[in-house]
């Protein structure tokens, strides 16, 4: 079969079973695929002649920007063709580092049709990281904003530089507008193999140096077919994804999963995340989808939601679990649910709550079409709680293809037949799995198991609590107690007063041995993608123990004779 015609075939049967999950999970199958480019083989053809909005993005300052999928196709070739002019050939890595401007997605389907190898990279990134991307990741070329150039200063002469922004190019830069005056007609130097690399990303790690992840023209293009499924795109859709990029979940859902589904992708620009003007532009542009972090959630809901005109049909959260409290807030105000689900950049979507089903609050969902999920014990055997793995004998598309420079670390989490996440989950009677947390942050007190996330969601239930994160600290006795680690809303004050309603507020939610049992109110170290590095608290509190002496924010159930 044509493979833009199996790919076809694949989403479309998702699309037409969107809001049927049964059927979607038992008759979905992966296209089998040999050659396939998705930037040529389907978003050209998608393209030809379509001027439907593909990338609508509007700036905080007012300025609009739309390109039809016909113009995006249109460009992408020029780009491609003054790429290779510049000597970006099949296989070489090329970093883009821009913000959300309109070259990040041309640059993208240019390396794609190149049959180049994408880096992805945020334009946080330090010089030291960089020079960890050039080493590690075989970097050959760059495209950059002009204000990132200092940045690469100290990277060598070796690297092909190409600036986008306004002003004159700094020495050794090329200009990314050159590439707009190349022929819009593209030839391939040959066909690409779905096995091909297409994607290397650099994970954030909160407990090590940066994992280098590699995809394929398959892995990613076609694997996120899954999580188009989740999010329940369709046709002429208006999709917001709240991501910067460099991140995976950038390519997730402002990338392959709208353009998959032929829906646009809007992009609302902010030199600093305002929640009343995020909500003031989802409003007047009338986006019918919306993808956002817990972080971008828990802001969001404290502004009155219901005096906004909305006109969004699908609501999903991703990166990390979504606390109960935010999804009863956002449906109390827009009658609508905002659906959970879970992958890794190693992965597209794999667990969700679909369209059209029954969600418990609280929940990720139930194994999506195309994956088959199980829960691991200790010991490697399927059980109702245990890690997250992935059945290898129906291997599915989404997974990447391997850790770039660590057979052994891949060989570990591949082993015995499934991939191994190094997430723990349950699963209830109805199919639904519930997170427990990463296997390094589930820990032991007085011999029972603790889910930090599970006292986080209780915390964030109460008014005062912004953001919380829960780890062991060391105890003679019990061996280790949950020390919670909370950052404050507007309004309230860090003190015994507040410390003393949160301990009451979980002791009448949680039984005896998952009390909270001291509290420290700091603000919250996180990864440069804004996870929380649970493994520096942890640090923190062992050594505040070891020490002797609490910081002056910690407050200990002990210390408070009236909850006796």
């Amino acid at each position: 079969m044509n493979p833009t015609q199996a790919f076809l075939d694949a989403r479309d049967f998702l699309i037409k079973y969107g809001d049927d999950y049964e059927k979607a999970l038992a008759g979905f199958r992966w296209p089998q695929l040999d050659h396939f480019n998705w930037a040529l083989d389907y978003f050209d053809t998608l393209s030809r002649g379509n001027d439907r909005p593909a990338l609508f993005i509007v700036d905080e300052g007012g300025e609009e920007t739309t390109l039809s999928f016909a113009k995006m196709s249109e460009r992408s070739s020029r780009v491609a063709n003054h790429l290779r002019r510049l000597g970006v050939t099949r296989g070489d890595r090329i970093l883009i580092m821009l913000d959300n401007v309109v070259p990040l997605w041309e640059t993208m389907l240019a390396a794609m049709k190149l049959g180049a190898v994408v880096i992805p990279a945020t334009t946080l990134l330090t010089s030291g990281d960089l020079e960890d991307r050039v080493e590690r990741g075989g970097l050959r070329h760059v495209v950059a904003d002009y204000a990132q150039a200092g940045k690469f200063s100290t990277l060598g002469d070796g690297l092909t530089k190409i600036g986008v922004g306004k002003g004159t190019p700094p020495k050794g830069w090329s200009d990314f507008e050159s590439a707009y005056g190349a022929s819009p007609d593209f030839k391939p130097d040959g066909e690409t193999r779905v096995s091909d690399p297409l994607l290397l990303y650099f994970t954030s790690g909160t407990t090590s140096k940066p994992k280098l992840v590699l995809h394929t023209h398959a892995s990613y293009p076609v694997g996120h077919l899954s999580t188009m499924y989740w999010i329940g795109l369709k046709e002429g859709d208006l999709h917001f994804n709240i991501s910067s990029p460099g991140w995976a979940k950038h390519a997730w859902s402002s990338f392959y999963a709208p353009w998959n589904a032929g829906a646009s992708i809007f992009v609302y620009r902010q030199a600093r995340f305002n929640a009343k003007a995020t909500l003031e532009a989802i409003a007047r542009c009338s986006v019918t989808t919306l993808c956002a972090p817990p972080t971008v959630w828990r802001l969001l809901i404290q502004e009155d939601l219901a005096s906004y005109p909305v006109k969004l049909r699908e609501l999903v959260g991703a990166g990390e679990p979504l606390n109960p409290e935010v999804i009863a807030r956002v449906e109390r105000a827009w009658g609508l649910t905002i659906r959970d689900g879970y992958g890794q950049t190693e992965t597209t979507a794999q667990i969700g709550n679909s369209p059209g089903q029954p969600v418990k609050p609280g929940s990720t969902g139930r194994p999506l079409p195309g994956y088959g999920v199980a829960l691991l014990d200790a010991d490697g055997r399927p059980s109702g709680e245990g890690e997250i793995a992935l059945d290898l004998e129906t291997r599915p598309l989404g997974l990447m293809a391997g850790y770039q420079d660590d057979p052994d670390r891949m060989r570990d989490v591949m082993e015995g037949g499934y991939y191994r996440t190094g997430d723990v989950a349950r699963r209830d009677e109805d199919g639904y799995f519930w997170y427990v947390g990463r296997a390094d942050d589930v820990f032991k007190s007085s011999d029972y198991r603790i889910s930090p996330f599970e006292l986080e969601s209780y915390l964030i239930e109460h008014e005062s609590v912004a953001e919380a994160a829960v780890v062991p600290s060391p105890d003679p006795l019990r061996l280790s107690v949950p020390k919670a680690y909370v950052v404050l809303r507007a309004g309230f004050e860090p003190g015994r007063d507040t410390a003393l309603a949160l301990f009451r507020f979980i002791r009448e939610r949680v039984a005896p041995y998952k009390r909270i049992r001291r509290l420290e109110f700091a603000e919250l170290p996180k990864t440069i993608s804004g996870k929380i590095r649970r493994v520096e608290l942890r640090r923190h509190a062992k050594a505040e123990v070891e020490g002797g002496a609490a910081g002056g924010n910690e407050f200990r159930e002990e210390d408070f004779p009236e909850l006796k």
